[in-house]
């Protein structure tokens, strides 16, 4: 550190503590929720026109993030990573690919959705393919975008340490220009421009519920429309916007660039919880699905849940007693 009376190996357990009880609180809820969301999605994915195929691979996103979470919490109980680097690195990248995947899917939600307001006639299979183009090359840009995460936490000791995974690995040697320009792209593509389209369909899709003219005069459809929308925006503001306030600053703190130890102490305290409040996300997506989509509620009430068991118990009763004895 540049203050070198500044010790910051206190903060180890504070943080290990902070990790393990976000991580367990979420695992249960969102491995459930996002289940039941691909469920509910495969069953609508060709029946409604509201931005179904992004939720699926929003969905997955956050599902890919909640499975892997037992081995992060092993490690913040323990303070010990028995599994190999590699699985370490791509935990780590896991990480920030569900980040910035769920933050493009927002994204991509919130437009379906407030074009289809606006726009109701023009949906078509054409736009249902491309939406689809749209995501297989949305997780192509995450993924490739995320490299630089694990890339930079490459461990230099041989073998690595044990006790050592995850952000707490050294960070390479950058230069402050490249080290700013990273930060920057980050900033503007993964959050700043996203959050920008949610805000701007937001207020178009306030805006078409005070008008008396168009062609789709169903205001409880566009009401549910801004709840989504707004959803949506709300989940970036709480999950997403504190962590890339954070995420400056802690690639300054971590990269010796603070001189200040009360400022530094506060970064490595504070940048931790906005972590765990971008990771909650994979919570709120599916209550967001619940409370703005009437396909969820439909399929997860109590008679279509019956109708449901009722046909697969028939169904696997007819397949019993085709069977040869």
């Amino acid at each position: 550190m540049n203050n070198s009376n500044c010790s910051t190996e206190d903060l180890k357990k504070y943080v290990h503590f902070i990790y393990a009880v976000t991580y367990t609180v979420i695992l249960v809820p969102g491995l459930i929720g996002n289940v039941l969301a691909l469920w509910v999605f495969y069953a609508y994915v060709k029946e409604t026109k509201k931005a179904v195929i992004f939720m699926i691979n929003l969905a997955i996103a956050d599902l890919a993030q909640v499975l892997s979470l037992p081995l992060r919490i092993y490690y913040y109980l323990n303070h010990s990573w028995p599994f190999g680097e590699f699985l370490c690195m791509f935990c780590f990248y896991l990480k920030y690919v569900n980040m910035y995947a769920s933050i493009f899917f927002l994204a991509c939600i919130s437009v379906r959705r407030c074009m289809f307001i606006i726009y109701p006639l023009r949906y078509s299979a054409t736009k249902r393919r491309f939406d689809l183009y749209l995501s297989v090359g949305g997780w192509f840009f995450v993924c490739l975008s995320c490299l630089p995460f694990p890339l930079l936490r490459q461990s230099t000791e041989q073998p690595p340490a044990p006790d050592r995974c995850f952000s707490e690995l050294p960070l390479l040697a950058v230069s402050k220009a490249a080290g700013v320009a990273m930060m920057a792209l980050a900033e503007l593509v993964g959050f700043v421009l996203p959050l920008a389209l949610v805000l701007t369909c937001s207020w178009k899709t306030a805006a078409s519920l005070r008008e008396k003219t168009g062609v789709l005069q169903d205001s409880g459809e566009k009401r549910k429309a801004f709840k989504m929308v707004l959803s949506c925006a709300l989940v970036f503001l709480v999950c997403f916007a504190p962590y890339h306030i954070t995420f400056p600053l802690d690639f300054l703190a971590k990269s010796h660039a603070v001189a200040n130890c009360a400022f530094l102490k506060a970064i490595l305290r504070g940048h931790p919880i906005t972590l765990c409040l971008a990771s909650l996300n994979s919570c709120l997506d599916p209550i967001m699905y619940y409370f703005t989509t009437d396909e969820f509620k439909r399929r997860l009430s109590r008679q279509d849940l019956q109708e449901s068991f009722q046909l697969h118990r028939k169904f696997s009763c007819t397949n019993g007693e085709d069977k040869p004895l």
